[in-house]
């Protein structure tokens, strides 16, 4: 019997509240392998921060040039968060995807709920930290936003952390090493499904059966 794997590769979503830790662990996995991963980074309408790196962080565009994109069809999902516009570019996705690539979107939860609609197949990992006051603490520790931000912050974690339930998995980010190690764990065990295997068959005639009995290896 052979078992031959899916040749497409898998859309990964990964999302977690502000301060949780999703871009540390998603960076170690590509660290770790960036031949078969491929992280897609989002095009957002948003002004472009200190510590933002264009190109890496997000695709920056103005608010004009998002709203066209949409009308062209460029994105796969798209929402507007805190009065900014976030979206999925389709096409490299699709292009990556059908070259056997896993692509990785570190996505919101609200684009997170559009994906699943749309590729109800993808894997949906939520990154979860170890306790609401280490992710002030972490927030803190960023120095990047002022106290009435974090408070935000929290608020929006909060209700984010409430709607754990609808992806497949959830990590604990507590220790990073051991974060990363399980989201490894379930990349691998989801290539092993059942649903993900293209093709199962018997490939032995009955002929090559019966002359493998006879042969001397099996008296």
């Amino acid at each position: 019997m052979i078992l031959k794997e899916n040749s497409k590769g898998t859309l990964i979503v990964i999302s977690a509240p502000s301060g949780a830790g999703k871009g540390t662990i998603i960076n170690k996995l590509l660290e770790r392998d960036n031949k078969t991963r491929w992280l897609s980074i989002s095009t957002t309408s948003r002004e472009i921060r200190s510590n933002d790196i264009p190109g890496v962080t997000y695709n920056f565009v103005s608010e004009e040039e998002f709203i066209n994109k949409i009308k062209e069809g460029y994105f796969l999902e798209y929402t507007n968060y805190a009065g900014n516009y976030y979206g999925t570019p389709k096409g490299a996705i699709e292009e990556k995807l059908n070259q056997g690539i896993d692509v990785i979107l570190e996505i919101e939860i609200e684009g997170a709920s559009n994906i699943k609609k749309l590729v109800p197949e993808a894997i949906f990992i939520f990154i979860m930290p170890p306790s609401l006051k280490e992710l002030v603490r972490r927030l803190k520790l960023r120095g990047t936003d002022s106290d009435a931000k974090i408070i935000e912050r929290f608020k929006k974690a909060y209700q984010e952390i409430n709607e754990v339930s609808k992806y497949n998995y959830v990590v604990v980010n507590d220790i990073l090493d051991d974060a990363v190690a399980k989201v490894e764990a379930i990349l691998k065990s989801e290539k092993c499904r059942v649903d993900r295997i293209e093709d199962v068959y018997l490939d032995t005639k009955e002929e090559e059966i019966h002359e493998l009995l006879c042969s001397e290896e099996f008296k």
